[in-house]
């Protein structure tokens, strides 16, 4: 079982941030692009290759998220039209999150079976959201999912900060 750490807020200006795991030591690197449409962010492994990549939608009436790992579509977020409360939904072919992914607050399975779990830690290098990866196949997954909600998030925030 591995533990990665994903900074809280890691979403900049400049989107470049890395994801370590429990010696601190960088696991991946993910960048984001910069007043590009549409917006992405690429995960690369630590000899820089991209092994995933989210894209925005553009031009959708709803927000949409689509995660690529090693170039294959593995799962999209969706907005649902909703009047009161911002509802979100998760698609992937055999993979189920459940709990409060909004919280980051959750467990990924596959198959009905727990392949991972997201917390947040709040005494390591900054607030962190922790990756537990049960599956070592799933890890880049699962690293994807998590950056993806926290994108889907950021876009969220920043959406009701214009109104």
């Amino acid at each position: 079982m591995n533990q990665l750490y994903i900074k809280q807020k890691v979403f900049s200006l400049s989107g470049k941030f890395t994801v370590k795991d429990q010696e601190e030591k960088d696991r991946y690197y993910v960048e984001g692009s910069f007043m590009k449409v549409p917006k992405t962010f690429s995960i690369m492994n630590t000899s820089r290759d991209e092994v995933a990549l989210i894209t925005k939608k553009t031009f959708s009436f709803l927000p949409k998220f689509f995660v690529e790992v090693n170039g294959q579509e593995v799962l999209t977020i969706k907005k649902e039209f909703s009047i009161l409360k911002a509802r979100y939904t998760i698609d992937a072919a055999g993979i189920e999150v459940q709990g409060n992914w909004w919280d980051m607050d959750f467990q990924i399975l596959q198959h009905g079976e727990v392949v991972g779990e997201v917390g947040k830690e709040w005494f390591t290098w900054g607030d962190s959201y922790r990756v537990k990866v049960m599956n070592e196949e799933m890890e880049t997954m699962m690293i994807a999912l998590v950056i993806a909600i926290d994108c889907v998030k950021a876009d969220e925030a920043a959406a009701s900060s214009v109104n």
